[in-house]
């Protein structure tokens, strides 16, 4: 079962570097196509009308214009926190095209993702390794158990002083 164990460590240390590795050449891919500007919102944010998930700050859309950073303006709904007015500053990420588009992932994004990665290979390997030594020991113990079987119908009928011989009759006792 220590075997098992450690198997299942080594493999989720291995997955979550794999990973790690992978997500951070992935955001560096993305971060070269993603830039930061500044948007000014046109008009008034709307209301949020999907609730926000747990955990996340609530955002609404509002519209706004902003500069490329090859200086061509470009405009549309952006992003924004709840009841910013018209006229406010807001930093965006935006890709090549000026498009609106989702941050880089960060460090603690990518370790999470690893670490969540790392955990289910651990468990993974973990699982089929305990479940196969499960079937290892029953097979062994059902082979243990039919060979005393096999022993126990040697050794009872003397042990329990009943000789059983075929077509003998019992024999009875002189006293």
């Amino acid at each position: 079962m220590v075997f098992v164990l450690m198997l299942a460590l080594i493999c989720g240390a291995v997955a979550a570097g794999s990973m790690w590795k992978a997500g951070a050449k992935a955001d560096r891919e993305l971060a070269a196509h993603r830039h930061q500007v500044t948007a000014t919102t046109t008009g008034p944010a709307n209301e949020p009308s999907v609730a926000a998930r747990y955990g996340t700050k609530p955002q609404a859309v509002a519209p706004a214009v902003w500069e490329q950073p090859d200086h061509i303006r470009r405009s549309g709904t952006i992003h924004v926190p709840p009841r910013t007015p018209q006229g406010h500053t807001v930093t965006i990420w935006v890709d090549d095209a000026g498009t609106p588009a989702r941050p880089p992932g960060s460090a603690v994004d990518r370790a999470l993702t690893s670490l969540a990665g790392g955990s289910l290979a651990a468990a993974a390997v973990g699982a089929v390794g305990a479940g196969a030594l499960v079937l290892v020991r029953r097979r062994t113990e059902a082979r243990r158990l039919a060979v005393w079987e096999q022993e126990w119908e040697l050794v009872e009928p003397e042990w329990s002083g009943r000789l059983r011989r075929r077509g003998s009759a019992p024999e009875a006792d002189d006293d």
